[in-house]
């Protein structure tokens, strides 16, 4: 039996590509194919060990026959390995963040990114199918040599987000402050300063009974995090809530404690919160780059230029009960609907098709 084997950098708990990996070997298996995912040993969660398995293990088991999909995401030894391995080869380009974002502040992590953009010109000529998961991600392989190119948007369950939420989080949060959230990696190409910018405006101007929440993991960004937490000090605002990263339920409730989801990032592939959050009728609004507009696809609100002042006017806006916030949750209802419309099994058999004949 032909086998679809997926490879990744690292596999862990509320990763999207570590989720999407997972949703897609279901659909595989649901075909009727052997299907698992590989990593590098040491960016696997050790209690994620049945889930995603040694790459090391498939090399020595590799058959020609088998099909290999690889989720390109950062410069990773998985990426070198991909390219020796026999088979027949799919790339999914979720994009390497440029690592100048990350230059003085954790250069560990810009050598990575920028391992990673030189292993995407090296990968150019090893796949039969390219894919990306959005228009831009596609453009960028193109311009670094890549012929055609699909587009898979992010194949996502969005049943988890959905789910039931934290009893604890809901309790502590729903308390009659409006809530202003961005749920990402707290990592500076996210533009976490800017929101807290924006967000000293708004407290200060226009709805002082205010919170300002973070959620995301800054695990190996601890240089970054302090730089924010002295930011808010200096900016002396009230009710700043940094989360770390948090568990499944309790992210449901901080998405449905929020008034307003607010973006200030300036280099996304993709951006699932922004789907999450409009998926849970919380208003988004967002700083027109990258991905964004794309994911987006007309819902919410797009704001082009970092005036802070005016960008606090709008949060008020959103966080009331008015026909601006009724407009917009609408708009990103039938945005979702879009979105969920679709079949993901059914595109990537069609996407795959040359190589499952």
């Amino acid at each position: 039996m032909k086998a679809i084997h997926q490879f990744v950098a690292g596999f862990s708990n509320g990763d999207a590509i570590s989720n999407e990996a997972a949703v897609m070997r279901g659909i595989f298996r649901s075909w009727g194919y052997e299907s698992r995912i590989y990593s590098e040993p040491r960016r696997i969660l050790p209690e994620l060990r049945k889930e995603a398995h040694d790459i090391n293990r498939y090399r020595q088991s590799a058959g020609p026959d088998d099909v290999l999909l690889l989720h390109l995401s950062i410069g990773s030894i998985v990426n070198d390995i991909f390219a020796e391995l026999p088979g027949r080869k799919v790339i999914l380009y979720h994009n390497v963040t440029p690592p100048e974002y990350f230059r003085g502040i954790q250069e560990e992590i810009a050598a990575n990114l920028a391992r990673g953009r030189e292993q995407i010109k090296a990968l150019a000529e090893t796949a039969e199918v390219v894919l990306a998961d959005s228009r831009f991600n596609a453009k960028e392989l193109e311009s670094m040599g890549y012929g055609k190119v699909s587009v898979l948007p992010l194949v996502l369950d969005l049943d988890r987000v959905r789910d039931r939420p934290s009893r604890r989080v809901t309790r502590e949060y729903c308390d009659g402050l409006i809530n202003i959230l961005f749920v990402g990696r707290c990592v500076p190409n996210k533009r976490i300063e800017d929101a807290l910018c924006a967000f000293h405006y708004f407290q200060r101007y226009v709805e002082p009974g205010s919170r300002f929440i973070h959620v995301g993991s800054y695990a190996g960004m601890e240089q970054y995090h302090a730089y924010l937490l002295t930011q808010a000090r200096e900016l002396q605002l009230e009710n700043v809530v940094f989360t770390g990263s948090v568990r499944q339920d309790e992210l449901n409730a901080f998405y449905r404690s929020a008034h307003v989801f607010l973006c200030m990032s300036e280099h996304e592939g993709f951006c699932i919160p922004v789907i999450e959050s409009m998926a849970l009728d919380v208003p988004v609004l967002a700083y027109d780059a990258a991905a964004i507009p794309e994911t987006m696809n007309g819902a919410g609100v797009l704001f082009s230029e970092k005036r802070f002042d005016l960008i606090s006017e709008m949060m008020g806006n959103l966080s009331r009960t008015c026909d601006l916030r009724k407009s917009v949750l609408e708009g990103q209802s039938e945005r979702i609907a879009r979105y969920e419309d679709r079949d993901p099994s059914e595109e990537l058999r069609e996407l795959l098709s040359p190589l499952l004949a």
